[in-house]
C-alpha cells in the first residue's frame, strides 16, 4: 500500500507545480508566451554581441543596456495607473505588436549590412518604451487570466520558470546562430516568434473587469499609489531589496560578453553558455517556488536567496575558468530568480485589488527601471577598474543588502503572515501559518 501511495507521489507534486495551467486563458498565455520569450532572449544576446562588435566598448555596452530600460524607470508607473483604467487585455495586444515591429526593423538592418550603433540605440530606446507600458500590465493581467486565486503564487512561479527556461534555451540558440550566420537571423526569429503570443490573446476569453471609472486625475492616482506602496513597511522593505538587487547586480548580465571574450578567450558559443548556464538556475529557482504550496515562508526565503546572488557573483568576478564560471552563474541565476519571484508573489499577495497596478507598476519600476542605471554605472566601473572588480563590488552590495533585510525579518513575518490570514488569498496559508508558529516556537520552550 505505501508503495502505491509513494509511486502515486511524483504525479502529486507534478500536478501541483502546474496547477494554474488548469485555467484555460493562462494555459493559453504560458503556451503562446513561451515561444516568444526563446526569441526575446535570442535578440538579447545578439544585441549585445551586436554592440560589442560594432564598438568593442564596455561603456556603449552599459549605455545600450540603459536606453532599453531607462523609459521603464520614467513611465512604468504612469503605465500602473493606466493598467488599473484600461483594459489590459487589448493593451498586451498592441504592446505585442510594437515590439514585433521593433524586431524586424532590427533583422533587416542587420541583414541588410546597414546596421550602425546610433540605429540600435533608438530600437532600444523605442523596445523600452514599449516595455514601460507592457511590464506593469502583464503582471497585473496575471491574476485575470487564473480561475482561482490561490493559484496566483503557482502562476507568477511558472511565469519565472517559462522565462528562465526560454533564457537556458535562447542564448544557446542565440550564440550557435550568431556563429554561424550572424545577429540578423537571431532578430528575425524574435520578430516571427510574437506571432504566437499574439494569437494566444487573441484566443483568451476574458470577462469584462469590474474596473471603477477613475474621475480622479492620474497625479492624484500616482500620488496615492507611491504612498500606499512606501508608506506600507513589508511593501518597502521588498521594494528597497529590489531596486538594490537591480541596481548593483543586474548588470552582470550586460558584462557578459567582457567575461566571455576577454576574460575566458571564448567566442558567441562562450557568450550563450554563461547566458544559459544563469537561465538554467534563474529556472530550477522558479521550479522551486512552482512547488510550492503556499506564499507563507517567502519573507524568509527573500533575504537568503539575496545572499545566494551576491555570493554567486562576487565568486564568478574571479573565475577563469570556463566550466567553474557555467557552474557559479547557476547558483547566481537561481539566486536572482527566487528573490524577484517570491518578492512579485509577496506584493501581489498582499496589494489591494484596486491598487495592483500601481503596485506592480513600482515594482516593474525597482526592479527592471533601475537596472539601466545599473548598467551605465556597471560600463563606466568596467571601464575603469576592469569587469571582474566590477562584479566583486556588486556582490558585497547584495550580500549587505540581504544582511539588512533579515535584521527586521521579525517584523515584517507578523504584519505579512496576518495580512495572508486577513485576506484569505491563499487557502493553505492558515495551516501554513499555525505550522510555522509551532516551528518557530519550539525551540524556545
Amino acid at each position: 500500500m505505501k508503495d502505491m501511495e509513494n509511486s502515486r507521489q511524483p504525479l502529486g507534486n507534478l500536478k501541483q507545480i502546474y496547477r494554474a495551467l488548469h485555467s484555460r486563458n493562462y494555459r493559453l498565455f504560458f503556451s503562446g508566451q513561451t515561444i516568444s520569450l526563446i526569441g526575446t532572449w535570442m535578440q538579447r544576446v545578439a544585441m549585445s554581441w551586436l554592440v560589442y562588435r560594432l564598438t568593442n566598448s564596455e561603456f556603449l555596452l552599459g549605455l545600450v543596456g540603459f536606453l532599453s530600460l531607462v523609459p521603464v524607470f520614467v513611465l512604468s508607473p504612469f503605465a500602473g495607473v493606466m493598467a488599473d483604467r484600461v483594459n489590459r487585455h487589448r493593451t498586451l495586444v498592441v504592446t505585442q505588436i510594437l515590439a514585433m515591429l521593433q524586431a524586424f526593423i532590427l533583422a533587416f538592418l542587420v541583414m541588410n549590412g546597414t546596421i550602425q550603433i546610433e540605429h540600435v540605440m533608438v530600437l532600444a530606446t523605442f523596445l523600452g518604451l514599449i516595455n514601460a507600458v507592457d511590464t506593469p500590465v502583464r503582471q497585473a493581467f496575471t491574476v485575470e487570466m487564473i480561475d482561482r486565486k490561490e493559484d496566483l503564487g503557482n502562476a507568477i512561479a511558472l511565469n519565472s520558470a517559462m522565462f528562465n527556461g526560454a533564457r537556458l534555451v535562447g542564448p544557446a540558440m542565440a550564440g550557435l546562430l550568431i556563429a554561424v550566420l550572424g545577429e540578423g537571423l537571431c532578430f528575425l526569429f524574435n520578430a516571427i516568434s510574437y506571432v504566437a503570443v499574439i494569437i494566444a490573446l487573441f484566443l483568451m476569453k476574458i470577462p469584462p473587469a469590474d474596473r471603477i471609472q477613475k474621475r480622479t486625475r492620474i497625479r492624484q492616482d500616482l500620488t496615492e499609489g507611491f504612498a500606499y506602496a512606501f508608506g506600507f513597511g513589508p511593501i518597502r522593505s521588498v521594494l528597497l531589496l529590489l531596486v538594490l538587487a537591480s541596481i548593483t547586480g543586474m548588470p552582470y548580465m550586460v558584462l557578459m560578453p567582457v567575461f566571455a571574450k576577454d576574460i575566458l578567450h571564448g567566442g558567441p558559443h562562450t557568450l550563450g553558455f554563461l547566458m544559459g548556464a544563469a537561465g538554467g538556475g534563474a529556472l530550477a529557482g522558479a521550479i522551486f517556488l512552482a512547488a510550492r504550496k503556499t506564499a507563507a515562508g517567502l519573507e524568509t526565503i527573500v533575504p537568503l536567496a539575496t545572499a545566494i546572488f551576491g555570493a554567486g557573483l562576487t565568486a564568478f568576478a574571479w573565475s577563469t575558468s570556463q566550466w567553474l564560471s557555467i557552474v557559479l552563474l547557476l547558483f547566481t541565476g537561481f539566486g536572482m530568480m527566487v528573490q524577484m519571484a517570491a518578492s512579485n508573489t509577496i506584493l501581489q499577495t498582499i496589494v489591494d485589488d484596486d491598487k495592483r497596478g500601481r503596485v506592480m507598476s513600482f515594482y516593474v519600476m525597482c526592479f527592471m527601471g533601475t537596472a539601466p542605471f545599473g548598467s551605465l554605472l556597471a560600463g563606466s566601473a568596467a571601464h575603469k577598474l576592469g569587469a571582474p572588480d566590477t562584479l566583486m563590488i556588486s556582490g558585497v552590495c547584495c550580500l549587505a543588502g540581504a544582511m539588512l533585510f533579515a535584521l527586521k525579518l521579525k517584523n515584517f513575518r507578523a504584519t505579512v503572515r496576518s495580512i495572508y490570514v486577513e485576506k484569505g488569498v491563499i487557502s493553505e496559508v492558515a495551516l501554513g501559518l499555525q505550522s510555522a508558529t509551532d516551528l518557530t516556537k519550539a525551540p524556545m520552550g
